[in-house]
């Protein structure tokens, strides 16, 4: 035993490891987080990079909460983009290249500078229960050490395997050793694992690949940050490049296939069906001739080039012929094939929406643990796990996030009530309400519960509160101010919109699909007006009311539907209600409702297996 005892312990110092330590420890719990090597706090597994589609949206809610990810992508990104921006703003995604180095020092000097947190470079290999409830840990070194709270976020480490061709090793990822006794110790509790893969692609040396081949991909010219809190990007950014795959290339990768750990069988666990191998595109989408690769720099100090779009595990001799026949990649230098890794996983119906096991209280299961894939997924169950943590120590309430109020609400909801059998990835097209959960909206959706933990300095939710009052403003200002035609015709005639031949309402002109309020508010006629000018003089202040006045149908639509969800999420299931006890429920539905054990009407009837009929016999049940 160790003479000091923790609040809560953090198992790995990944992305899910960083956002539960930080938060547990902010919310004032003593903090141990055991890492095999402290050196890598925040290493980035595969590709360098944070956000993209749905995934930035992720972040951004995280920041809102009070995370680090934000600040720290921003602190180390090379390359800043907003995708989608030629769609709807429910779609727009924030993504950076980052400093795959750089990236892991600042994830590790923000853990070790933060109060409350002890770093042991160790490896749990057994944890101790006691009358239901978590109790402490045991080491790889032999030493035990109590808590009152365990959050497992073992990324890929359990029983990890690496394989390339035929030949395979253990490992949880390059050059790392896996997490041995960690997963036999929780079946012994009676939980049930389950086996996942992941892979990533080569890495090539950046002085070998023709860039007059390639086709340039820079970053925004005006960048807009993850935080709320990074006033502005500032530096240089770095190009990605964009090449293709061809008939050769495909032919190459073919002839390898009865080497592919993957199609010989000598890969049991199953692998991310949105982000598959390049052995696997060829096979599933036979028709298509090509197929994308972006060569992605991993610093502005290194010559490593990561071969984004060509995950594989196939031979690195395969991988590295294949390559060769890539525009500008016909002289590379592989600097280190790709792999795959199998790893031990918990299939998530085991754990309730706070991410608090069924089985054990005090003990959560945060990342890939619970079935996900990615950066992203991981540190928004990580701060979720994390803020659990510190509420069960202290005695207050439980926080879980409704899918209508967030992307990490999406994310959670989905794993406990339909389970997932291959690594979960967040898409736009998860989430019912979409519209409302957009990435520039996050501080107003979240920083409530930020503020309410305590996660955030004081002086960014005061700003928040007058970037609500400068909203409320400028929205009154274009519902009720009317423009001229003389004002504006020639504005609107330039973008090809319908001129005005009577007055209209600001508001009613925003609803045009072309029309800009920022553009309109420059205008002589605004600008020597009753123009409220500090709050038009905020960028996203006019950025929140153009989106909400332009979709305020939509958005009116989906509200009314978010409120028909909240009356069922708002009805209570009793904790440890036998669901025996109804006979008229399905034999699927009572399995399913016992295995899940949902808190509410609501939760039960996203339970895969549990039809609308179950639900009303519930309700009458339950409720009258």
């Amino acid at each position: 035993m160790t003479e000091k005892k923790y609040d809560v312990i953090v198992v790995g110092a990944g992305h899910a490891g960083i956002e539960a330590a930080l938060a547990a420890a902010r919310m004032g719990c003593s903090v141990m987080m055991v890492t095999m090597d402290i050196a890598a706090i925040g290493r980035m597994s595969c590709n360098p990079a944070i956000g993209g589609t749905a995934k930035g949206n992720l972040v951004r809610e995280i920041d809102a909460l009070g995370g680090e990810m934000g600040k720290i992508a921003d602190a180390t990104g090379i390359q800043f983009r907003m995708l989608n921006r030629s769609k709807g703003p429910a779609v727009w995604s924030p993504r950076a290249q980052n400093d795959r180095e750089g990236y892991s020092i600042e994830a590790r000097r923000r853990v070790e500078a933060q109060e409350n947190v002890h770093i042991l470079q160790d490896m749990v290999t057994d944890v101790y229960v006691e009358n239901g409830e978590m109790v402490g840990v045991q080491t790889g070194t032999g030493v035990r050490v109590p808590c009152k709270a365990l959050i497992i976020s073992s990324g890929t480490f359990l029983n990890g395997v690496m394989h390339t061709g035929l030949k395979s090793r253990i490992g949880g990822r390059f050059n790392e050793p896996p997490a041995i006794g960690l997963t036999a110790s929780l079946e012994k509790l009676g939980f049930v694992s389950g086996r996942l893969k992941t892979g990533t692609p080569p890495r090539v040396d950046k002085r070998s690949i023709d860039f007059s081949k390639v086709e340039e991909q820079p970053g925004d010219p005006d960048p807009e940050p993850f935080s709320f809190q990074t006033k502005e990007v500032t530096r240089d950014q770095v190009s990605c490049f964009l090449t293709y795959t061809n008939h050769d290339t495909h032919e190459l990768l073919r002839n390898g296939f009865d080497r592919s750990p993957m199609f010989t069988g000598l890969i049991k666990g199953i692998g991310p069906r949105y982000c598959p191998s390049i052995e696997d595109k060829i096979v599933r989408f036979a028709e298509k001739e090509r197929h994308q690769i972006f060569l992605e720099p991993e610093g502005r100090d290194t010559n490593v080039v990561y071969v984004n779009g060509f995950s594989t595990s196939l031979p690195a001799e395969v991988q590295y012929d294949a390559m060769k026949t890539v525009p500008g990649l016909e002289n590379v230098e592989m600097l280190r094939p790709g792999y795959a890794v199998e790893y031990d996983f918990f299939p998530p119906h085991q754990v309730k929406l706070t991410l608090e096991t069924q089985l054990v209280k005090g003990l959560f299961f945060a990342g890939q643990i619970n079935g996900t894939s990615g950066y992203e997924e991981a540190a928004g169950q990580g701060i979720v796990a994390g803020i659990n943590a510190a509420l069960r120590v202290k005695g207050g309430d439980p926080f879980v996030l409704r899918r209508s109020e967030a992307y990490i609400g999406v994310l959670i909801d989905d794993l406990v009530n339909k389970g997932t059998s291959e690594p979960y990835r967040m898409f736009t097209s998860r989430a019912e309400y979409r519209l409302m959960l957009r990435q520039d909206n996050a501080d107003r959706r979240l920083m409530k519960h930020g503020h309410k933990f305590e996660l955030l300095p004081p002086d960014v939710y005061d700003a928040l509160r007058k970037k609500e009052e400068y909203i409320s403003v400028l929205t009154d200002y274009v519902r009720q101010k009317s423009v001229p035609p003389a004002a504006v015709n020639s504005y609107l005639e330039s973008i090809g919109s319908t001129i005005l031949s009577e007055n209209e309402k600001v508001s009613q002109l925003i609803k045009r699909q072309d029309v800009k309020l920022s553009e309109l508010l420059q205008m002589e006629f605004f600008r020597s007006d009753s123009l409220p000018l500090e709050a038009a003089s905020h960028k996203h202040v006019v950025e929140q009311v153009e989106i909400e006045t332009k979709y305020e149908g939509y958005i009116v639509r989906q509200l009314e539907e978010i409120k028909k969800f909240e009356k069922f999420d708002s009805m209570e299931i009793p904790e440890g209600f036998d669901y025996a006890r109804v006979k008229s429920l399905s034999t699927e539905a009572r399995e399913k409702l016992t295995r899940v054990l949902p808190s509410s009407i609501g939760q039960a009837s996203r339970i895969s297996g549990v039809s609308p009929a179950d639900i009303s016999v519930l309700m009458v049940y339950l409720h009258g």
